[in-house]
């Protein structure tokens, strides 16, 4: 069994700074992707950065220069530092990966529970 498993939510005011940690843990044999989605409240779930296994790094437009998503490849474990943070950036925040639980299996999507962000003006 997989878990991914975040952490680092929490209430800040605009302007302020958070980092998320979301760390996989259980058989794994290789992640590829990483990435961070956010659901704001009656929106859709959208992707907010993403990181290839080899530190490629792609974000959403309005995140861009203000959000930094890493990884520790060593540790299972990626990252999001997430400054200058506005209202419209509230909203649950999920990690995702792309793994295989064997060499024999094929590349999966898991995703963790979720971590809350809110961001008072």
């Amino acid at each position: 069994q997989v878990q991914l498993v975040e952490s680092g939510g929490g209430l800040v005011q605009a302007g302020g700074s958070l980092k998320l940690s979301c760390a996989a843990s259980g058989t794994i044999f290789s992640i590829n992707a990483m990435g961070w989605y956010r659901q704001a409240p009656g929106k859709q779930r959208e992707l907010v950065a993403s990181i290839t296994s080899g530190g490629n790094t792609n974000y959403v437009a309005s995140v861009e220069g203000r959000f930094t998503i890493s990884r520790d490849n060593a540790k299972n474990t990626v990252f999001l530092q997430m400054n200058s943070l506005k209202p419209e950036d509230t909203g649950v925040y999920y990690c995702n990966a792309d793994l295989k639980i064997s060499i024999f299996r094929p590349t999966t999507t898991y995703w963790g529970q979720g971590t809350q962000v809110t961001v008072s003006s």
